[in-house]
């Protein structure tokens, strides 16, 4: 009997490990950034910022969520048409679990979840999610690049941040040649995973040009939001806070991350802040490290609000 308890309870702890990981970070993360600063010196910084100010960057973040939602109702419109509020919750979960697991191990959710609420194949959906996520990277780059070359000012410097803005057309035209090299050199029981992982690309350049856009725009917004929530915490010059928020955003994009981004965000909000102008004494360092636990405080808030907001929208009928 007690065996079997103790097998239960290994075998629940075996199956929750990760959450307890990702808890027990964050609980620790909590200790310590009381330890540090203190939550009272941090929510007085919102208190001078105003919750009007607040509120306003919270509501666009979360709007962000709604168009990456829309980019994939309109990457798979056969099998979502008519389903965007169920789309909705399956997006939001996957960025939750996205945020709150270490090394990317969330992002395999989202095939999960798309085979299971829409019959979508997982070599479709894990092709449809690294095409999206190598626009992500693209977007995030070429928007916090903005406020960088905004800075600067020079006509090569516009000229190139266009080069970079335009480049993944080139690489979707080549797509069909790419496909059909690997259909000839690949084995023939192979085949069909090729053609599941082509149809997990945009079909037509139309289909590319749309996701290529919403992808650019949730971005725009998300950054722009991040780096104007950092100037108003007292980041200055301008291109600090897009490095600041460019900074934050790889250290969630790329694979490693701590749990929930924990010491992660925040550290590369202060990096990327400091390495376009920020001030990097001493004084300068411990104000960037508590606007980045705030910073960070603030996606983590808007992505369990967006993640509730679909749960009570899919409640309805």
């Amino acid at each position: 009997m007690n065996s079997g308890c103790e097998f239960e309870r290994r075998s629940w702890l075996a199956r929750n490990r990760v959450t307890l990981i990702s808890a027990a970070a964050i609980v620790a993360y909590a200790v310590f950034v009381q330890w540090v600063w203190g939550w009272q010196t941090l929510l007085e910084q919102w208190t001078k910022i105003g919750v009007g100010s607040g509120l306003a960057a919270l509501t666009l973040l979360v709007a962000t969520y709604f168009i990456r939602c829309y980019r994939i109702y309109d990457y798979f419109p056969t099998e979502t048409s008519g389903r965007f509020l169920a789309l909705f919750r399956v997006t939001q979960v996957h960025n939750l679990l996205n945020i709150m697991l270490p090394f990317r191990t969330g992002e395999t959710s989202f095939p999960l979840l798309m085979r299971s609420e829409f019959s979508i194949p997982l070599a479709r959906g894990t092709s449809a999610l690294l095409v999206m996520r190598l626009l992500d990277l693209h977007a995030l780059l070429t928007v916090a690049a903005v406020g960088i070359v905004f800075g600067r000012g020079s006509g090569a410097a516009w000229a190139l941040w266009i080069a970079a803005l335009v480049a993944p057309l080139p690489f979707f035209l080549l797509k069909d040649r790419v496909v059909a090299l690997a259909q000839r050199l690949l084995p023939a029981r192979l085949e069909a995973l090729v053609e599941e992982l082509d149809a997990g690309l945009p079909g037509t350049t139309g289909a590319f040009l749309r996701a290529w856009a919403m992808t650019i725009l949730n971005w725009a917004v998300k950054v722009v939001v991040l780096a104007w929530v950092l100037a108003i915490m007292g980041v200055a010059p301008l291109a600090a806070c897009f490095g600041g928020a460019l900074g934050g955003e790889l250290s969630s994009v790329l694979p490693m991350h701590a749990p929930a981004g924990v010491g992660t965000y925040p550290a590369a909000i202060a990096a990327g802040a400091v390495s376009f102008g920020a001030g990097a004494d001493r004084a300068a360092l411990e104000q960037l490290a508590g606007v980045g636990v705030n910073a960070h405080l603030l996606i983590i808030v808007s992505a369990v609000a967006g993640t509730m907001l679909s749960m009570l929208l899919r409640r309805k009928p």
